[in-house]
């Protein structure tokens, strides 16, 4: 076997002065993997912190492969706006470079016929291009052309990482059997099990780089026992003295948009980062925060793998992820090119709710797998018939195809999936190991909220680092947090209340009937509404915890008042005023909450309260998907006498629906159509908590 770390070294030096200047030079451990992937059909993984380099590892063995007469590299990417840094940085270190992917369609022909004249060093695709017939099409004459294979952010190929994806995975097996191209895999976010399970699958003859993910730039801190509205009120303080732009990174997308909404409520130079961006939005929010004309980004995991800010000043947290491993993935956008950078946990018992989801959502269950199948007996079928026959909501049919795609039992037939004849075996052993482990790491997460050793030192162990040790700057080493110290200002926490109890919290009506019922077409009936409360909402936090405490049979008074509040800001954007109360229909005790919420309002409004509907038989199915919702609410509600509202004894209007919660839609949908039929009238939905 020839050295190859003479050649490695020259590219490397090359690469990084391109990347980091002239005067950068390559570590010892980046000259062996680059090295080592100059070996025929070398497979080899690298563990290294964020910052470390490892896109200078593939960029340099690229330039190498290329100066022999190798194929381009082909560079899978999980993230949109990892691919767009990369092409940048592929280019800085003197590459040409392009990307494959959702928003970039016009542009495919461009790219391959650059790939077919040989023209590109690099091309980066995302993992769910294996799906798109057009890319698919040509992916065995690129995998039989390509000399290195680049799989980064390589724990998602792996079931046990936090953040495993099948569509990546699948691609990444299709790629790795290529026989003559080298493959580096490549993360900064892997324990021993993930590491093992990764270069398992690259091959027995994987070579592992593997060094310790201590960050010596991060001062980590956790700020236990806040209230979720304290949580705000921290941020916005906080953002008054941590210096540069930074990172704040929450739980779930709603939380996403109010805390951007208050921060900017209260001066601070803020936008929100979710998956429901379109791909322009994100690009100009990347660009914004790259270019400090944000003090900071209020963002989901959406924002994440691969996102480069070197100087990025701090990543707070309002909310824990659900692993060490996770954690140390976000916080490990901060602090690359600084001396000095805060990551601050916020962490609350609420974010446990949010933990149990997660560890369980990617699980398949086999009951799920053979009634799939069931239906794909019958020969192909779309994702909507599927999910009407199936009774499995949508969400979770889309993980359980990619799974069963994974595993070869079915496929992508054009825009159907159908079954491929291999059975499918569920791995009971296997999918229940990987739910303790979850439930394991959140028991870890728990106990780093609650400062409970030296931080770092807490995530070097939890990630398996071969050198864990007290870092002596975290807040639990030290026994400092940054700025505003262990509780926000009262002034902020009135301000956080005041500002989330008068946000507008939009109800948009359901459009359309599902498949499977008998009702067809669009929905009539039903108005945009507004509701007072949205999940977790910190502005509501103890009068919900109340209102659930009581199976959602009595409304707390403040919860009473709000509503009021929000009928009278309401009045603002009504077509009209409401000319009557109607108390929506539910099972057991929350009917009797329904009547409580709507007498409460039409006397407050002077309005008279029309009891329409009653609720026979039992409650409506939980976690399915639409159709048998439906079908059991047209069994279950009924109207009464319409006549008040049908002959003319209450003026002509819309008419205020009132229900305590809401959470499909449909008991709202089903109540505005029946009441359109039988009186011609038009509902105003009021909801006092939407559930997630």
């Amino acid at each position: 076997m020839p050295d190859h770390h003479e050649l490695a070294t020259e590219h490397l030096q090359r690469v990084l002065a391109g990347l980091a200047g002239p005067g950068a030079s390559p570590r010892g451990d980046q000259v062996d993997a680059v090295a080592a992937l100059l070996a025929p059909a070398a497979r080899v993984l690298v563990v290294q912190a964020t910052g470390w380099g490892k896109s200078a590892v593939y960029w340099a063995a690229t330039s190498a492969l290329r100066a022999r007469g190798a194929g381009p590299t082909l560079v899978v990417s999980p993230l949109l706006a990892l691919m767009r840094d990369q092409v940048t940085a592929a280019e800085r270190a003197g590459l040409a470079a392009a990307t494959v992917n959702s928003t970039n369609l016009d542009d495919w022909d461009d790219v391959f016929r650059a790939l077919d004249a040989d023209e590109l060093d690099v091309l980066l695709v995302s993992p769910e291009r294996l799906g798109n017939a057009r890319f698919a099409a040509r992916l065995d004459q690129l995998v039989a052309r390509i000399g290195l294979v680049v799989v980064d952010e390589a724990h998602c190929i792996s079931d046990w990482g936090f953040d495993f994806r099948p569509d990546y995975q699948r691609l990444a097996r299709t790629l790795l059997a290529t026989p003559q191209a080298a493959v580096l895999a490549t993360t900064a976010t892997a324990n021993a099990r993930v590491t093992a399970d990764v270069a398992h699958q690259l091959g027995p003859d994987t070579v592992t780089y593997r060094g310790t993910l201590a960050r010596t730039s991060l001062r980590l801190s956790v700020v236990p026992g806040l209230s979720p509205l304290e949580r705000y009120a921290w941020v916005a303080d906080a953002l008054d003295h941590l210096p540069g732009s930074g990172i704040v990174y929450v739980l779930t997308v709603a939380e996403a948009e109010r805390l951007a909404g208050f921060l900017r409520e209260c001066g601070h130079e803020v936008a929100a980062y979710t998956g429901q961006l379109d791909a322009d939005a994100r690009l100009d929010v990347e660009h914004r925060l790259r270019h400090d004309l944000v003090k900071a980004v209020v963002a989901t995991s959406a924002l994440g793998m691969g996102y480069d800010k070197p100087d990025l000043g701090f990543c707070l947290h309002v909310g824990s992820p659900a692993t060490p491993v996770a954690y140390y993935q976000q916080v490990g956008r901060a602090g690359r090119a600084l001396d000095h950078a805060d990551a601050v946990l916020l962490g609350s018992s609420s974010d446990e709710r949010i933990w149990e989801y997660f560890a369980t959502a990617s699980i398949p269950d086999p009951r799920d797998a053979e009634r799939v199948l069931g239906v794909l007996g019958g020969g192909p079928r779309s994702l909507v018939d599927l999910e009407s026959a199936t009774g499995i909501r949508r969400g979770r049919l889309e993980a359980l195809l990619k799974i069963l795609a994974v595993d070869g039992v079915v496929a992508k037939d054009g825009s159907a999936w159908a079954a491929t004849g291999t059975p499918y075996e569920h791995d009971h052993e296997k999918w229940n190991a990987l739910t303790a482990t979850r439930r394991a790491e959140a028991d870890l997460m728990r106990r780093y909220a609650h400062g409970q050793g030296c931080l770092m030192a807490f995530l070097q162990t939890a990630l398996d680092d071969p050198s864990p040790a007290p870092c002596g700057r975290c807040s639990v080493c030290t026994g400092e947090v940054p700025a505003p110290g262990a509780r926000p200002s009262d002034e902020r926490l009135l301000a956080a209340r005041r500002y989330l109890r008068g946000a507008d919290l939009p109800i948009e009506p359901r459009k359309l009937w599902p498949s499977g019922v008998s009702r067809k077409g669009r929905i009539h009936g039903t108005a945009e509404g507004r509701a007072v409360a949205f999940a977790d909402d910190p502005a509501w936090a103890d009068e919900l915890v109340a209102l659930q405490r009581t199976g959602y049979g009595t409304v707390p008074p403040e919860l009473l008042d709000g509503a009021v509040e929000v009928l009278r800001r309401w009045k603002h954007v009504w077509p009209e005023r409401p000319v009557a109360v109607v108390p929506a229909p539910a099972h057991s005790v929350e009917a009797r909450a329904n009547l409580a919420l709507a007498t409460h309002l039409a006397q407050v409004g002077k309005l008279p309260l029309v009891e329409l509907f009653a609720w026979q038989g039992g409650e409506p199915p939980t976690d399915t998907s639409s159709a048998p919702v439906v079908q059991h609410l047209e069994r279950a509600v009924r109207v009464l006498d319409p006549s008040p509202l049908a002959h003319g004894e209450i003026v002509s209007g819309p008419v205020l629906l009132c229900s305590t919660t809401m959470r499909t839609g449909w008991t709202i949908a089903l109540c505005s159509a029946l009441l359109a039929e039988s009186t011609g009238r038009t509902a105003m939905p009021l909801v006092v908590h939407r559930l997630p």
